[in-house]
């Protein structure tokens, strides 16, 4: 499989791995400038040459994985056997050099209504290197034509029609998915609030919308749906920095993604 395509699974899994690339060559080695090896927890593919460098770069890739926050290494190698070797000796007479890059899990954000603010606001997370899933009952709101702004997205974007129950979509979310619900329907928005608090391999729950609304929402959560004050703290809301008051759709959505990112920050610390 080309190391391409195995990065590819690797983000398509929601696993962790290492690419590894044959950096500099002096000398003669196994393998020349640019050679790639993806490492994933229990799987490679591709090679850097095989042997000792080979060898030591996936015991060091899988430790990386097991570390918080990895950082992208060098690592050099004299190809000689004067050197004292973990894995067998590699006499080829050159030195070579080995880049190791950290391979994260990305993030994962679903917007439940993709309305005038949704847009907007999937317009500036798309700018970002995630899985953006977008949901809406209405199947005009997510027509192609409408779309179309995503086309040239870094995120990898999932459209989801979802013309009865979108709350069903929660429980085939990625692990971590951050949910954000700003639906056309007061009624929509109650029963995401309620089935989000219920799925528990979600990350952070926020809510579009006014205090008024909120102070419905948190009794009916609490008296309909048996939710205790610190299962319905989970969710934030009003949603966005407060000291950005603007009503329009897209400085709304500027608000949001900045909290949003600001909590990604939070995560990292």
């Amino acid at each position: 499989m080309p190391w391409v395509a195995a990065v590819a699974r690797l983000r398509a899994r929601r696993e962790h791995g290492v690419l590894v690339t044959v950096a500099t060559v002096r000398g003669h080695a196994p393998r020349g400038p640019g050679a790639k090896l993806v490492v994933g927890r229990n799987e490679t593919w591709g090679s850097i040459g095989g042997g000792n460098v080979e060898a030591v770069a996936i015991d060091r890739a899988r430790e990386m994985m097991a570390a918080s926050k990895p950082e992208p290494e060098l690592i050099e190698f004299a190809l000689n056997d004067k050197v004292t070797n973990q894995h067998g000796v590699q006499c080829c007479g050159g030195t070579v050099s080995v880049l190791l890059e950290p391979l994260p899990v990305v993030r994962a954000v679903a917007i439940f209504g993709v309305g005038h603010v949704g847009l907007e606001l999937a317009r500036i997370l798309a700018r970002q290197d995630l899985d953006l899933h977008l949901i809406d009952t209405r199947s005009d709101i997510l027509a192609e034509e409408r779309m179309e702004v995503l086309s040239d997205a870094v995120a990898q974007v999932h459209v989801h029609h979802t013309p009865l129950l979108p709350e069903e979509v929660l429980e085939h979310l990625p692990n971590g998915t951050h949910i954000l619900i700003m639906t056309h329907d007061h009624a929509e928005d109650a029963a995401l609030c309620d089935a989000a608090l219920r799925t528990e391999h979600l990350g952070s729950i926020g809510l579009i919308g006014s205090a008024a609304k909120w102070v419905r929402f948190r009794k009916r959560l609490a008296t309909e749906g048996g939710h205790d004050d610190a299962t319905i703290d989970r969710i934030k809301t009003p949603i966005g920095l407060a000291d950005i008051t603007g009503k329009e759709p897209a400085t709304i959505a500027v608000s949001v993604a900045a909290d949003l990112l600001r909590t990604f920050e939070t995560e990292d610390d």
